[in-house]
């Protein structure tokens, strides 16, 4: 029995927490009230200054955007507007990533992340490129940012990711915008860091004969983008002049699929162009579905918000796609230092130049970093964590004062032909992308543009050279140089991030290319059948078969499993088809024995996981030396390892306690600041999924966790013989507000292989803005 007095507290405790209860509920509520008034408006009318004329905005029951314009400065200070409308948080993120301003609203935390930034200089070199920007491109970015203010101005309501942080965004201005191209260079450029890996690796006292084992080459009979024929060119010489040069680790490409079939080849006579870029997962999504109409512009697709113009999809006439060639544009130069005085540079000591950076941390606090610049430019092992003994410069395209990417995307949107479309592209730098097209008179083609750094003889890129001027670059390929083709006779063209040119091409655009996995299955599944179809494009763009499986089968093969339960499974998978499909329980087990496999060399190499498939092949079917496991008192041979390996992913299974692949293998989608936070649970999102690194509908993971955080980060198939037949879709969905019916609605059917039609017609919500006075 209670106490009277007992009774009292509680009673009195019981209404306190009521109240505080009450209170919380009304904070919520309140704070849901003004999450919901972030919404942007998508109906009535606004007025806004800038404008020349009315302009039209419709948005579909998904949340699909169509601007329809009087002049292109309207059209793009519309789809500025627009883009803060629905994902200005995002904007605003991307920008201090490329800025460097991080620590400004999220502390000490981000500080390691600004010195790297600050280090390279991405929002000079943006700077230094709006300077030098062609008129229209200039007027077109202006508008872009101009509508971006415009909605700073309009006082709706910010995101609450600002109130949260407690700031507000500053007014946009052109390099705003530029910089994120500049980023966006970066994620596709990589060679830099497998220059360091390289060097690293040497300097451990790996041989080169041996690091070609380790990271083998490009197999001679595995495809290529392009062939002889294809390329009409004569072929001068051998790519690479001694086993070093050959080697081709691809470990820091983004993967993406694109390929274009002709109509000779499809059930309607025309082609198909299909386009899956495999980029990093994120909430909100990284693209944006747009249509945008104007006088002289009409094109439809993936947008970047921050950026204006469409970046893959179609017009009225023809298609594009992009995928990422991983041209080596990049280059580390060993500087010799001569204390207290610079660098040793063409016989004389050149002093380095200084350039401070004031990062600004919140809280009030000020770091001022002092980078050194040489004549290649920044050192930028200064800001690496574990920097190497001696100091390296960087050589890279995209830092370069003059930069017309963007007028090469805009002139692409207004392409009607072949000429005009390889016309558009005469400016574009970096990153060097794979571009297919097909059009509505039947035509088919590929070209890979870019600056492409003309080396002297003996530099290949693979490994840092002395920043001595004799390694210095002589300038870059002539467009008349870059890798095409049009209407190639075989009736197709796929590009996987795989080698682009065949033995003997006249110069090397990079040693490092993906494996071939994907752009082999992708070939298997067009020769399949005579004829293709819409139907056979989606299949194939959903595909999940592994290769690399029919590469490891042999070996399962030839293993002596170390138990009964180890030959029960060894069993299972040799019965099993190789498809990684989310429910499979095999593929659960494959993958867990696959990436134990890629433990092999870890004493060696000093990582832990080395997923170089043909190494690991090679070293199980003929020995290696780190097949001997010191830890064990007798020497195993490498089947006995690939017997281990089994051994250990079934204990990790049973570890996990999981019965299918999806099950561990999670497509995951963070917010790149509320993940840290309790609003986890309302931003971020993830999905059971499928596939591995190498299959067509790609799933990479990470050893440790098993999570996909890359994977097809847009997908479109363009039917040329009914361009509004076509269609496109992207994860999560059209809106960055977290409390949007449009923030997440798409994620099911990118999962599921669904898609969106995309077309310029269709019914929807109208806003119209309006010049203001």
């Amino acid at each position: 029995m209670l106490f009277p007095t007992m009774k009292r507290f509680l009673r009195g405790l019981a209404r306190l927490l009521g109240l505080f209860l009450f209170l919380a509920l009304l904070l919520g509520f309140s704070g849901y009230l003004y999450l919901r008034a972030s919404l942007p408006q998508g109906e009535g009318r606004i007025a806004l200054e800038g404008l020349s004329a009315p302009v039209e905005v419709v948005r579909d029951g998904k949340g699909v955007v169509r601007i329809r314009a009087a002049t292109l400065k309207d059209l793009f200070f519309a789809q500025g507007f627009v883009h803060a409308q629905e994902r200005l948080w995002q904007m605003e993120f991307q920008r201090r990533v490329g800025q460097g301003r991080l620590s400004e609203i999220l502390g000490e935390a981000t500080l390691p992340q600004d010195r790297f930034l600050r280090t390279w200089g991405f929002y000079r070199a943006a700077r230094a490129a709006y300077g030098r920007l062609y008129p229209e491109e200039k007027e077109a970015v202006d508008a872009y940012a101009a509508g971006v203010n415009a909605f700073l101005a309009s006082g709706a309501p910010l995101p609450p990711e600002f109130r949260l942080l407690g700031f507000r965004p500053e007014p946009w201005t052109g390099p705003d915008v530029l910089v994120w191209a500049k980023m966006m260079s970066y994620d596709l450029s990589g060679n830099w860091e497998e220059e360091l890996k390289r060097h690293r690796l040497l300097a451990r006292g790996v041989s080169p004969k041996r690091l070609l084992e380790l990271m083998p080459p490009y197999p001679e009979d595995a495809p290529t983008i392009l062939s002889a024929e294809d390329l009409k060119l004569p072929l001068k010489r051998e790519e690479a002049p001694s086993a070093l040069l050959r080697m081709a680790p691809p470990r820091f490409m983004e993967a993406s699929n694109n390929w274009v079939v002709s109509g000779s080849r499809t059930t309607t006579g025309k082609p198909f162009l299909a386009n899956d870029p495999h980029l990093a997962l994120q909430a909100p999504s990284l693209w944006f579905l747009m249509a945008l109409e104007a006088p002289g512009l009409r094109a439809i697709g993936a947008t970047l918000p921050g950026l204006p113009g469409v970046v893959i999809g179609r017009n009225e006439r023809i298609a594009w796609g992009v995928t990422n060639v991983g041209a080596d544009v990049e280059d580390l130069y060993l500087l010799e230092e001569v204390e207290g005085r610079g660098y040793r540079y063409k016989g004389r000591v050149v002093p380095y130049g200084v350039r401070e950076e004031v990062i600004r941390v919140k809280g009030g606090r000020e770091e001022v970093l002092k980078v050194r610049e040489t004549v290649y430019g920044p050192v930028i092992t200064d800001a690496l964590q574990a920097p190497p003994k001696t100091p390296m410069a960087l050589r890279w395209v995209s830092l370069d004062e003059e930069d017309h990417i963007l007028m090469a995307f805009l002139e692409v949107n207004r392409a009607g032909n072949w000429e005009e479309f390889k016309k558009a592209l005469l400016p574009y730098s970096a990153p060097s992308q794979n571009f297919v097209y097909a059009d509505v008179e039947g035509n088919i083609g590929y070209i890979a543009p870019g600056k492409f750094p003309v080396r002297k003889e003996g530099h290949t890129g693979m490994v840092p050279v002395p920043g001595n001027g004799e390694w210095d670059w002589l300038g870059y390929r002539r467009p008349e140089e870059w890798p095409q083709a049009f209407n190639p006779a075989r009736g197709y063209l796929v590009t996987a991030n795989h080698k682009v040119t065949p033995k003997g091409f006249p110069y090397a655009l990079t040693y490092d290319w993906a494996e071939p996995y994907r752009a082999e299955r992708i070939e298997e599944l067009l020769l399949a059948k005579e004829k293709l179809s819409l139907e056979d494009m989606k299949a194939i763009q959903q595909d999940q078969k592994s290769l690399l499986y029919r590469d490891f089968r042999p070996v399962l093969e030839l293993l002596t499993p170390l138990s009964e339960g180890a030959r029960a499974w060894r069993d299972r998978l040799l019965a099993w088809d190789g498809t990684m499909a989310p429910g499979s329980e095999e593929a659960l087990v494959f993958a867990l024995w696959y990436t134990e496999l890629t433990r092999l060399p870890q004493r060696e190499v000093g990582e832990a996981y080395w997923d170089e498939p043909r190494y690991l092949l090679k070293a199980l079917k003929e020995g290696d030396k780190n097949c001997d496991q010191p830890e064990t008192e007798y020497r195993e041979s490498c089947l006995d390892y690939a017997a281990l390996a089994l051994e250990r992913a079934l204990d990790r299974k049973e570890a996990l306690g999981a019965r299918a692949w999806g099950e561990v293998h999670r497509a995951r989608f963070p917010h790149a600041v509320l993940t840290h936070t309790p609003l986890k649970r309302l931003s971020d999102r993830e999905v059971a999924f499928g596939g591995d690194r190498y299959t067509v509908n790609v799933g990479p993971f990470d050893p440790e966790t098993l999570a996909m955080g890359h994977g097809p980060s847009y997908r479109q198939i363009v039917d040329l013989s009914d361009m509004e037949g076509s269609l496109f879709v992207h994860p999560m969905g059209q809106s960055g507000h977290f409390l949007s019916r449009h923030y997440a609605d798409l994620l099911s059917f990118w999962r599921r292989g669904d898609y969106l039609p995309m077309r310029f017609a269709g019914e929807g919500r109208a806003l119209l803005l309006e010049p203001g006075r």
